[in-house]
């Protein structure tokens, strides 16, 4: 008679508290909210291509390093920059010319966000914003030099 009565007590608890499940962040139902209406993506009439968004970041104010390391099938590119102050994030190499390079030439722009608040300017070594990218054979076809820009410097790398 107790086994009976302890199990329907358990289940009676264990019914109440899924009442609360269902709003709760543990259902996967309710990880993602229902849509909302969202601004029109820009097209380019000629076309029907979504235009990218501009890019708004600064340039580093030093690119320091570039190397160009030979990979199975391509290459990584890795540039080190300095930023002005601690807290820059956000950096990429944005190629210019849609990737195509212009007399065997490949750009890249060294970009980055400036932080979110006052930081201070502290070590050198504690302002080092260091960035990398893959290329495929395919990608680096005709190309001869690397060259990543800053806003005060750029640094080349030839084959």
């Amino acid at each position: 008679m107790k086994k009976p009565l302890l199990a329907a007590l358990v289940l009676t608890l264990a019914l109440g508290a899924c009442s609360g499940f269902r709003q709760s962040r543990m259902n996967p139902f309710n990880w993602f909210g229902g849509s909302k209406k969202a601004a029109p993506v820009a097209v380019d009439p000629a076309t029907g291509v979504a235009l990218a968004p501009a890019d708004t970041r600064d340039l580093v104010a030093e690119v320091e390093t570039l190397v160009v390391e030979r990979r199975p099938g391509g290459a990584i590119i890795r540039a080190t920059g300095l930023a002005p102050t601690q807290g820059w994030w956000n950096a990429a190499l944005a190629v210019e010319n849609d990737g195509k390079p212009v007399k065997g030439v490949l750009t890249y722009r060294f970009v980055i966000s400036p932080p979110l608040g006052a930081t201070p300017v502290s070590t050198p070594q504690s302002r080092e914003v260091t960035v990398a990218i893959y290329l495929s054979d395919a990608q680096m076809d005709g190309v001869t030099q690397i060259t990543v820009t800053g806003l005060n410097n750029a640094r080349s790398s030839r084959r």
